[in-house]
């Protein structure tokens, strides 16, 4: 840690280093669906011209992500053809594939990640707030979500994470105009974080533009525009030429998928659905003919958007009004004082907002928020307590993602490991800052007494312990193959409870401190 103190940058490469090497030994693992989906993309987007990448519909993988992220795709495929020709041939080959495909597919991930390091770096010495601790940075590079995500499952959103985090240095720094294009830059390659959009209008337009004259605010509105409306031209304005937003829009947007992603993902609206059932149960008990409707949520499967049997039917359109009137105090907060300190916060809490009420949410979106927010994670306290639990149970509620057996002890070591570097590193921090402010105020006990778990905390995580063990031995025990959906529903709904505690813990704290 001494050498980390003395050479933050040095220490951070580093950590990143011992990162990639647990990376590179999870290749052989298991792969979902995304593989196969990155896969495709990476042969649609080298095989054939842009102009048929939104319209290609021989395969179910349908390109469904913005320009960027295509033209990202389009890149990473200019070296496959001397791993593997048939990484970029169409149609892409069913067999199984060969080490060298995997390998060269594990590696893009990989090297993607140097932008994460990147952005890493340039938030460990801000030159407007003290230095970062080291800690902090580590929490971001071995997250063990973004592992599980991204290198066993198969994603690409450490890339993605590291374009954030980009625009956050960015706004810290008071470099507003790259912070905004940056983000923009983000938006046009995965568009599920226009959930931060209204955050970023809002502080952007008080901190940027307003308060200089109206002329000279009105000079940096227009540059503002024109900087993202150049980003967006170049994503854009191709496929405009080619006629096809409506069908490009179609895919980014597919509203017919249903309020809830295959596996639920641990937000408020478990509890609604959950409350629904309560609710056809005790009536069909006391006489009423409630009819269960056939796509049941419980198979777990993409279906009907709202296939409730008693609470009124959830549209896309109340899930969008219930994330904008969550977000309202911290749009308020930026209007009324925008400053740079508060903004990582301030975007973490409507990713939250996002993830909370949001429509067809997926689980890994809980991403968008954790990283961040470990950033902060050292700042008091209450904060380090915050992201101790929070980062516990964001990775425990991506355990199902990996249901292979010979995964389990794989993602069971990543959260103990991370569980333990965070224990340790936040008693150590907390000591010495107890022992300096012990000799301040030369008092007698020290500090640290205050650990940063409390017993609430502590029965609420052993908590998930007792889930765990129920889905691993005692569930097949008791009920067979029986109700195979249960395990899956008592992970959503214990997580939904600790990140419904997340996100009203950040709405108390953006009130009473911002």
């Amino acid at each position: 840690m001494a050498a980390a103190a003395a050479s933050p940058s040095t220490a951070t490469v580093w950590a990143f280093a011992a990162a990639t090497c647990v990376k590179l030994l999870l290749v052989p693992t298991y792969r979902s669906t995304d593989f196969d989906v990155h896969r495709y993309w990476l042969a649609l987007t080298h095989a054939l011209p842009a102009r048929q990448w939104y319209v290609d519909a021989s395969s179910e993988w349908t390109l469904d992500y913005p320009p960027f992220f295509a033209y990202f795709s389009r890149l990473l495929s200019l070296a496959a053809p001397l791993v593997d020709a048939s990484l970029v041939s169409l149609p892409v080959p069913a067999a199984p594939h060969s080490s060298p495909y995997l390998l060269y597919l594990r590696l893009t991930v990989a090297f993607s990640d140097l932008l994460l390091l990147a952005s890493v770096l340039l938030l460990a010495v801000d030159a407007r707030r003290r230095q970062r601790p080291f800690l902090a940075l580590v929490l971001v590079l071995w997250s063990p979500a973004l592992l599980a995500v991204d290198h066993v499952h198969f994603q690409y959103n450490g890339f993605l994470m590291g374009l954030l985090l980009l625009s956050l240095h960015f706004l810290e720094q008071g470099k507003d105009l790259a912070g905004g294009v940056a983000f923009a830059a983000l938006l046009c390659s995965k568009h599920l974080f226009l959930v931060a959009a209204p955050v970023y209008f809002v502080y952007l337009f008080r901190h940027y533009c307003c308060g200089r004259g109206v002329v000279r605010g009105l000079g940096r509105l227009v540059l503002m525009g024109a900087g993202v409306v150049a980003i967006f031209a170049m994503a854009f304005a191709p496929f405009m030429y080619y006629g096809q937003m409506q069908q490009l829009f179609s895919r980014l947007f597919p509203f017919g998928r249903g309020l809830f992603h295959a596996y639920w993902a641990p937000n408020f609206w478990v509890f609604y659905i959950i409350l629904d059932k309560i609710l056809a149960y005790v009536l069909r008990r006391l006489g009423f003919n409630i009819e269960i409707p056939e796509a049941s949520f419980t198979r777990g499967l993409v279906g009907d958007s709202s296939p409730f049997a008693v609470l009124p039917k959830v549209t896309p359109i109340t899930t969008f009004l219930l994330v904008i009137l969550a977000m309202t105090p911290c749009l308020v907060k930026a209007f009324s004082n925008p400053q740079p300190k508060h903004i990582i916060r301030w975007v973490s809490y409507a990713c939250s907002c996002g993830f909370m009420f949001g429509w067809h949410v997926h689980e890994k979106a809980s991403l968008h928020f954790t990283i961040p927010l470990a950033l902060i994670a050292m700042d008091s306290l209450d904060d380090v307590r915050h992201y101790f639990l929070l980062s516990i149970v964001s990775c425990y509620s991506l355990f199902p993602l990996l249901f292979e057996n010979q995964e389990y002890p794989i993602k069971v070591l990543l959260l103990l490991t991370y569980s333990t570097l965070m224990w340790v590193g936040f008693s150590s921090h907390l000591s010495a800052n107890s022992a300096r402010e012990e000799k301040k105020a030369n008092a007698s006990g020290i500090i640290v007494k205050q650990k940063f778990t409390g017993w609430i905390s502590l029965w609420y995580l052993s908590g998930v312990f007792a889930i765990e063990l129920w889905s691993q031995v005692f569930h097949n025990y008791v009920f067979g193959d029986r109700l195979p959906f249960l395990p899956l529903m008592m992970v959503s709904v214990y997580c939904g409870v600790g990140m419904m505690y997340s996100w009203m813990w950040q709405l108390l704290w953006i009130v009473r401190h911002t």
